[in-house]
């Protein structure tokens, strides 16, 4: 949902490509740079994410990927650099790829499920009004966070952004 975000505000739509992900190459403000959606099952996203890193040769440290947290409250952000997967298999997935964790997390929160649905079943599942609606109003706030990446660097963004409440 934040990449079609992006997309939009770029102006950009994505593309099938032969990476086994959608893409669309934006400028964000006035920044190149490359949209990325695997199209494989979650566990599988390193495949592309390092095939495309390869093949335009894209540093690890250069790439930022979002991923949703069942540990923080819907909408609430964290960044994160040069860590392990927690048990997120689609970032495991992504550093035996890349053959690194040198990379940028923004994690977003989703919320913990009801004890009475397994975590596997919430990630998949549709959010509640309230949940899109805490999700979707932090659109503008990541996209700040992800240009401050690209313009002071990720310890710096990680120091303004992870100290917010």
């Amino acid at each position: 949902m934040f990449l079609d975000f992006l997309a939009e505000k770029a102006g950009v739509t994505f593309k099938s490509s032969r990476w086994e992900a959608e893409v669309a190459k934006a400028s964000l403000d006035s920044v190149p740079c490359m949209l990325v959606k695997p199209t494989t099952f979650m566990n599988l996203s390193g495949q592309a994410v390092s095939r495309l890193a390869a093949y335009y040769q894209i540093e690890p440290a250069q790439i930022v990927v979002v991923q949703d947290d069942l540990d923080l409250e819907p909408g609430r952000i964290k960044l994160v650099f040069n860590r392990g997967a927690g048990g997120h298999n689609g970032i495991k997935s992504i550093i035996e790829q890349l053959g690194t964790c040198q990379f940028a997390r923004l994690r977003v929160g989703i919320g913990r499920p009801s004890e009475h649905m397994a975590p596997a079943a919430f990630v998949l599942s549709r959010f509640t009004t309230t949940e899109q609606e805490q999700v979707v109003g932090g659109f503008a706030e990541m996209a700040e966070a992800v240009g401050m990446i690209d313009r002071q660097g990720v310890v710096a963004a990680m120091n303004f952004y992870n100290r917010r409440g």
